[in-house]
């Protein structure tokens, strides 16, 4: 089957809702504290905002939803309407007065995040050319980095004591009176971020209504039998071939996973509490872990449809072992450690299991059920994340006191994605789609 040569292009349109998973999550971890102090917060209600977040739960829900309708009726119409309730969620986030009102803006946002997901991977691999399939993927990986980066940036801007916090305290005494409490001024700084989410969610509806449908998705459909969402789901559970591989990319993906969502969503806060270094300061931290992060991306976008993906796979799960490693050795009450763990955890996550998940995932699973087999992998992931996210709060404590124990919780988790990772690479790389499904499933899919 031909692909189309033009899918540089597509690849950055649908690479948008990367930036916009990843900034949903950053964008509530920069803004953490102030929220917490402005509600008067604990930290349980702080793992119940990562629980149903686009860190977890929220998107848990909405890639097993998004995923098989992705399948039935097209990475198309995924794009179309997904990025509307992403719209709609970043709105109550801005305007949330209270607790139940933020949770709310924090779930809404992560269905959209977890609907979107699964058609994104699966549009980006069907519309890449064979040698460049491994390079999109990672490209849209570099958006999930831009995403965190761009709004970490924003967030030291806006942050009280940033260079633009002058005028947020403006912007929040017109709209909040003169009498607004300073909590709630620094907590106005944040949302000034989630609009700059609702503006780049808006931007990327309009890019990505205008696709074309995956060639691959609609020969598949035009092939096939007009069957339910049902049945496809049933088709997914019934192939023991796609059992497994769900099994195998769900472990390597989880064991990683529960590390980064922690990371993902805790980074600031940690930093703040455990290292007691200032907001500020932890978002400066963060932001250029992230630039680490695009860096060694891009230097892995022009590797990995040359190199073996064991070698890749296995450098960057070692190097997060090394982070946390540090984490039991120097700590990060000082300055030293908490820098080498930010650099070496930039290191990894450029070349982290997530893009291997996301390009075997969209390459081990015939088109008839390719996003819902996503979707339901990325709902496991996220789901279990959330609860671990609760879990966290009450082993790392108040004040940081349980990050040690945390640490050693993460380097277990990590070793097992390295070694079932590294035992169960396929062999994928240079290969046409079609080639690896008729392999795999036989000439039925």
């Amino acid at each position: 089957m031909a692909k189309n040569s033009g899918s540089l292009k597509s690849t950055i349109a649908v690479s948008l809702t990367n930036y916009l998973d990843a900034g949903a999550i950053v964008a509530g971890a920069s803004g953490l504290t102030l929220w917490q102090n402005y509600l008067g917060l604990s930290e349980v209600h702080l793992g119940w905002l990562n629980f149903i977040s686009a860190n977890c739960l929220g998107a848990a829900i909405g890639a097993i939803i998004g995923g098989f309708l992705a399948d039935k009726y097209g990475r198309k119409f995924i794009f179309t309407y997904n990025l509307l309730v992403y719209m709609l969620g970043v709105l109550t986030i801005m305007f949330s007065v209270n607790f139940p009102m933020l949770l709310c803006g924090f779930l809404i946002t992560g269905i959209s995040v977890g609907v979107g997901v699964p058609a994104s991977w699966t549009y980006i691999s069907e519309s890449s050319e064979i040698n460049n399939r491994g390079r999109n993927i990672c490209i849209s990986q570099m958006s999930w980095g831009f995403g965190p980066m761009c709004i970490l940036l924003f967030g030291m801007l806006f942050a009280p004591g940033g260079y633009l916090f002058s005028w947020v305290e403006s912007a929040a005494h017109l709209f909040g009176g003169a009498d607004i409490s300073q909590e709630a001024v620094n907590a106005f700084s944040s949302r000034i971020v989630f609009f700059t989410l609702f503006v780049v969610a808006f931007i990327a509806w309009n890019l990505q209504r205008k696709l074309q449908e995956s060639a691959e998705f609609t020969a598949q459909k035009d092939s096939a039998e007009n069957t339910g969402l049902m049945d496809n789901i049933k088709v997914l559970f019934q192939n023991n071939i796609a059992i497994k591989t769900v099994a195998f990319l769900a472990t390597i993906y989880l064991t990683w996973n529960l590390v980064a969502s922690v990371m993902g969503f805790f980074q600031p806060h940690i930093y703040e509490t455990a290292g007691g270094v200032s907001n500020e300061t932890a978002n400066w931290m963060n932001c250029i872990q992230w630039a680490i992060i695009v860096g060694v991306t891009f230097i892995v976008s022009k590797l990995i449809d040359k190199t073996s993906h064991k070698a890749i796979y296995t450098f960057g799960l070692l190097v997060a072992i090394a982070a946390w490693l540090v984490i039991v050795t120097i700590g990060v009450n000082g300055m030293v450690g908490l820098w080498l763990f930010a650099i070496l955890w930039g290191i990894q996550g450029g070349s982290s299991p997530q893009i291997f998940y996301a390009l075997w995932g969209s390459e081990l699973f015939p088109a008839k059920f390719r996003a819902g087999a996503q979707g339901l992998m990325f709902f496991i992931v996220r789901g279990l994340s959330a609860v671990w996210g609760l879990i966290f709060t009450i082993i790392y404590g108040e004040n940081g006191e349980g990050f040690t124990i945390a640490a050693f919780c993460m380097i277990a988790l990590l070793a097992i994605s390295l070694i079932v990772g590294f035992i169960g690479v396929p062999n994928t790389r240079g290969r046409a789609l079609e080639d690896i499904t008729k392999e795999r499933y036989g000439d039925d899919y």
